[in-house]
Order: C-alpha cells, then sequence, then structure tokens
C-alpha cells in the first residue's frame, strides 16, 4: 500500500449541485492499519508505534519502557545486559556475511552499546519443511565461527519445524547476555547538548550488499555487508572514559531512524553535517540509482556514539586504533535546538529535516 492519503469528493449526480472542494473528505491516515504490514518490521515509526501502543502497555515493564537495544538488570549484585532478536534475511547468504553472522552479531552488537561484555548465546532455529539440510548445516557452521570470532558462547538452543510454505527456508533467533562493568551508564536518555556525535565507519553497505544479491542488481563494484562484532571497539572507547552517554548500532531503519530514537528519548536535538557522513562512493552510486537516502540503509556492523566534548578527541583516537572503528568520523553534535528532531546540514549551506523513517525502505534486511 502507497504511503499516500487520497482526497474524496462527493459523487455528483443530476439532483446534486456542483462538486464543493470544501465538503471534501480525507479518510483516515494509512498509519491506523487494522492489520501487521511490512513496515511494522521496518525498524522506523510504525515499529515505534506497535512497541509503544501494543506491546508496552501489554507487557507491563518499567525495564521494557526504557526501549534500548537491550536491558539492563540486576540480578545477584550483577549488573547485566540482557537481549534478543530475530532474524529472517533474505537471502540467506549475502556478500561479507549470511544470517549466521547476523544472528551474532547483531545479538552481541545489542548488548555492547549498553557497554556490557557478551558472554553468552542461545540461539533458535525455525526450519521450513524441505530444506537441504546442508544448508541448515552451513548456516551453524556460520554460527559458530561468528561467535568464536565475537568471544561468546552458544549455551542453549531450541529447532522448530514448520510446514512447507510455511516458513522461508530458517529463520533464527538469538538471545544474549553480557556483564555490564561497574560505573558505565550508556543510554539514550543521557544525549546531553554539546556531545559530540561519531559513527565508527562507513555506512549503507549491508542494505545495498542484501539488495545487489535479491534483485540481482550490479553497481560495479561488489558491495559487501559490513555485519561484524563491536564489543572490542566498545571496549577500546570505555578504556579512554566510561563516561559515554549513548550508543547505538543503526540497523533497521539506518542511521536515520537511530539518531531519531536518541533525540527523541532525550528531548535534545540532531545536527548533522551531511558532507561528513561516510557514505562509501559505491553505496553512494547504488543509492542514486534506486532513489534511496544512504541515512536510512541498515547497517550491522556500525555504531553511532555520542560523547562528551571534553572526550570526544580520545575516545575518537582509540576508535581510529582499532579494526572495527578505523574509519571512524565525526558527523556532528547533540543541540538543544529543536528537540526531538534531527537536521543535516547540506552542502549548500542549508538544512533538511531527516525525519523517522515510516517503515523500512529495503525489507527483510536481518
Amino acid at each position: 500500500m502507497a504511503d499516500t492519503t487520497e482526497l474524496r469528493a462527493p459523487a455528483a449526480t443530476e439532483e446534486t449541485a456542483p462538486v464543493d472542494p470544501a465538503a471534501w473528505s480525507c479518510p483516515a491516515p494509512l498509519r491506523d492499519h487494522p492489520v501487521v504490514v511490512m513496515g511494522h518490521g521496518g525498524g522506523g515509526a510504525l515499529s515505534a508505534e506497535l512497541v509503544e501502543h501494543l506491546f508496552t502497555p501489554a507487557y507491563g515493564s518499567k525495564t521494557l519502557a526504557g526501549l534500548g537495544d537491550s536491558a539492563a538488570v540486576t540480578l545477584g549484585g550483577a549488573r547485566l545486559a540482557f537481549s534478543t532478536d530475530s532474524y529472517v534475511v533474505r537471502p540467506l547468504f549475502f556478500p561479507g556475511g549470511s544470517i549466521g553472522d547476523l544472528a551474532v552479531n547483531g545479538t552481541v552488537n545489542d548488548l555492547a552499546m549498553s557497554g556490557a561484555r557478551p558472554a553468552y548465546l542461545s540461539c533458535a532455529f525455525i526450519l521450513e519443511e524441505g530444506t537441504e539440510l546442508s544448508v541448515v548445516g552451513k548456516v551453524a557452521q556460520a554460527i559458530g565461527a561468528a561467535a568464536a570470532a565475537a568471544r561468546v558462547a552458544v549455551a542453549t538452543g531450541d529447532t522448530k519445524v514448520v510446514d512447507a510454505g510455511h516458513g522461508d527456508g530458517v529463520y533464527v533467533n538469538t538471545s544474549g547476555i553480557g556483564l555490564i562493568p561497574e560505573g558505565v551508564d550508556i543510554r539514550p536518555q543521557r544525549a546531553v547538548p554539546g556531545d559530540v556525535v561519531i559513527v565508527s565507519g562507513p555506512i549503507g553497505m549491508h542494505g545495498i550488499a542484501i539488495m545487489s544479491v535479491r534483485e540481482g542488481l550490479e553497481f560495479g563494484v561488489e558491495v559487501t555487508s559490513d555485519t561484524a562484532p563491536l564489543a572490542g571497539l566498545v571496549e577500546a572507547m570505555l578504556d579512554v572514559t566510561r563516561d559515554l552517554h549513548v550508543l547505538r548500532d543503526p540497523t533497521r531503519g539506518g542511521l536515520a531512524a537511530a539518531l531519531n530514537e536518541i533525540a527523541i528519548a532525550s528531548g535534545t536535538g540532531v545536527a548533522l553535517t551531511e558532507r561528513g557522513l561516510p557514505v562509501p562512493e559505491a553505496v553512494a552510486n547504488a543509492c542514486g540509482f534506486l532513489g534511496l537516502d544512504p541515512l536510512y540503509v541498515a547497517n550491522e556492523g556500525r555504531l553511532v556514539a555520542f560523547v562528551p566534548r571534553e572526550h570526544a578527541d580520545p575516545v575518537l583516537a582509540a576508535m581510529h586504533a582499532h579494526p572495527q572503528g578505523a574509519q571512524a568520523a565525526v558527523i556532528g553534535e547533540c543541540v538543544a535546538e529543536h528537540p526531538g528532531m534531527v537536521v543535516a546540514r547540506t552542502g549548500l549551506g542549508g538544512t533538511r529535516v531527516v525525519d523517522l523513517p515510516l517503515g523500512e525502505q529495503l525489507p527483510r534486511i536481518c
């Protein structure tokens, strides 16, 4: 369904006067969906509404209300980060990774965005009847290799099979726990005006890699997914200072969604410098061809950080010294103006609003 509204005029008959534009009516907004649509899983405004108006009231959990990448909980005197995510990407294998890599790295990174050291994962498979076991084996091997690279253990799991035609080969769910070091308090509500906004590397690579394989498109050079574990990079940043205000991995909805979520949660504004955004040439060309904005394209191995200005330079230096942050760049700042909004300064000297996406430009990217 297109994201538009349609003005409807009352039909004119022989008994009626000519149509009066003042009598036109606008139907209910298209976001008032009575059924689930793909945009509900896209990480944008529809996803946020689903969580805010359906799940959060039903669960009644104060911990869930924090709406971070992972929940910070206290158990037996220890502060733990706890997260879960499901992976339904199509195709299962793509340049630079697979659903197995995403299942590990995505959950590991969600834990790392709380400053935690990831430790254990659960792994559940939902398999479609008729899927070749060799494919399942390749996914399992990828999960094992990614877990070893991320230094986490797959400690428990589950397997279910659904009827042929009621799945898409392989779906994977992973949950994870990690230990949050003492003195670390990283959450979106802590962003304050003056914070420097840093992204850890080039953006948009994962979404374009998926699209290129899914649609058989060629962009002159192969674009590979950036999927990678980020816990080691976060540790290097915390070695500089434990006073990191916010960390987010901009997956579904891209960098735009992550920044809008932070701005809304903290009641501050974000001002970006558009020319400072690290967009690879291949991604820019692909987005131009497809009519996409790189800010809304998914990433799977990047983080965005809000860092107090006095710590920004040493944190950036530490990121540059780590393989996952070698191309980290300052892209803007947190401001008191336009609270809850993200604004980009363009290369021509103007500004544009970078809004929260409604759904997802590229569905099924993780």
